[in-house]
């Protein structure tokens, strides 16, 4: 438990920073996991349009520090290959 103002509010501030950021990370994953569903349902328009909506997220998580920058584009390149193999 905290044992002052301070230390107290910087708890509710990590708390909601928490929150956020798990918020945050489970809907990239969830972008991430409807690409890899369209790229195993063969569908390569409908795949496209999913890899076009998750590259922005993991850009996005990567900016603000939710994931590291190489693991955003590890992941872009990964995906991205998986498509144009398709």
């Amino acid at each position: 438990m905290a044992n002052s103002a301070q230390a107290s509010k910087r708890a509710r501030q990590a708390e909601a920073h928490r929150q956020r950021n798990a918020s945050q990370r489970s809907a990239m994953r969830t972008k991430v996991k409807a690409l890899r569903k369209a790229i195993a349902s063969g569908d390569k328009e409908q795949a496209i349009a999913a890899f076009q909506a998750a590259v922005p997220a993991l850009d996005r998580m990567a900016r603000k520090g939710l994931i590291h920058k190489n693991t955003a584009a590890r992941g872009k390149s990964r995906l991205n290959n998986a498509v144009r193999a398709m």
